[in-house]
């Protein structure tokens, strides 16, 4: 029972990914910013943590607010052991490797998802950045070559600012609390 804090700081990591990623979903913005609390969980309770908090995101949102999410629940995953590994090894420390690990962390979340999105959904994810399917779909890419590009051009911003907010949210919680977290010494 000695890993009580983190367990519990779960629930928390996935309400801020689901009010958050809910709001951008509905106002249909071209990015996601629904992985918040999964880096924030990765960074202070460790990769496992952030990946369970990425899964049961993804699951509890397909009931809430798409469908769709479940699907990704294995990228959402990927997302929360990425961030607790580079905040293991100081990538969390300077604004630079935040904002580089948050490109990153962009690009690889839209190569997890591209097959996804285009076999299992035929291009379409029912978000902001449909637009850019479109989009790259008329310059005549084929689906997954359109899909991939969307990704690639919307991904790497929203996990930009995704790492941005985790960041700024960390450094906004009590210090006697964050301390708390194995991750604390990696920030």
């Amino acid at each position: 029972m000695e890993k009580i804090r983190e367990i519990t700081f779960i629930p928390i990591a996935i309400s801020i990914n689901l009010v958050v990623g809910g709001i951008v979903a509905w106002l249909k913005l071209p990015l996601y910013l629904d992985s918040i609390g999964t880096v924030i969980c990765g960074v202070l309770a460790g990769p496992w943590f952030g990946a369970l908090t990425g899964i049961m995101s993804n699951l509890i949102g397909g009931l809430f607010i798409s469908p769709a999410m479940p699907w990704y629940a294995g990228t959402a995953a990927i997302i929360g052991l990425y961030a607790g590994f580079i905040s293991k090894i100081g990538g969390f420390k300077k604004w630079y490797l935040i904002g580089l690990n948050g490109i990153i962390t962009g690009i690889i979340a839209a190569i997890i998802s591209a097959p996804i999105t285009t076999f299992v959904f035929g291009g379409i994810s029912l978000a902001g950045t449909d637009a850019l399917v479109i989009f790259f779909k008329a310059t005549g890419k084929n689906l997954l070559q359109a899909v991939l590009l969307s990704g690639l051009s919307s991904d790497p911003i929203d996990k930009l600012f995704t790492y941005i907010f985790a960041w700024i949210i960390i450094k906004r919680m009590p210090k006697r609390y964050v301390q708390q977290f194995p991750g604390a010494n990696n920030l």
